[in-house]
């Protein structure tokens, strides 16, 4: 007879009713806009980018070209060039679908978080602030949503806690 133990007990903020519910549809909001940004440079329907990567138009050369601040040299080395179109695009794609499904949140946080600050820095120095931007609030909610297993709450992270491949390897989940 097989007895199951979970891998941990579950947190606080995961089982209280009220921050579990705002940390998912937090969730669901970035997912959706990471997803939203990927289709949109994908087919390039307008709203913003005009063409998109299916029409040959490289996602990352318009923005990484016009990089200003201390990093600029670097950003406008890899504008264009397939293999930041590529990582930016499947980055973008992938976040918004484990956001949305509420699978691999903590794999989702730190590939986001370096995706967040990576744009951060060829966006130097914002406009409105001279440090604190929308990519450090996205950050701290991808973080924010992986510790709390938010997953669980409106998304498919419960049934995903429970595959085998997942149970082995925690960074999966």
């Amino acid at each position: 007879m097989s007895v199951e133990t979970p891998l941990r007990p579950p947190s606080a903020v995961a089982t209280e009713h009220p921050a579990r519910y705002a940390l998912a549809t937090g969730r669901l909001f970035l997912g959706w806009t990471f997803l939203w940004a990927f289709v949109d440079k994908l087919f390039g329907l307008g709203k913003p980018t005009e063409k998109g990567w299916l029409a040959g138009v490289s996602p990352s050369e318009g923005f990484l070209s016009h990089a200003e601040g201390p990093f600029k040299e670097v950003f406008h080395a890899m504008a264009g060039k397939v293999w930041a179109d590529a990582l930016f695009m499947f980055g973008l794609g992938g976040l918004g679908v484990a956001l949305l499904l509420g699978i691999c949140l903590r794999l989702a946080a730190v590939g986001g978080t370096v995706l967040l600050v990576m744009l951060w820095a060829a966006s130097l120095w914002p406009d409105a602030n001279p440090f604190m931007d929308m990519h450090w609030i996205y950050a701290a909610m991808l973080i924010a949503a992986a510790l709390a297993d938010a997953g669980r709450t409106f998304g498919l992270g419960r049934l995903w806690e429970r595959l085998p491949v997942i149970r082995r390897h925690p960074l999966l989940r």
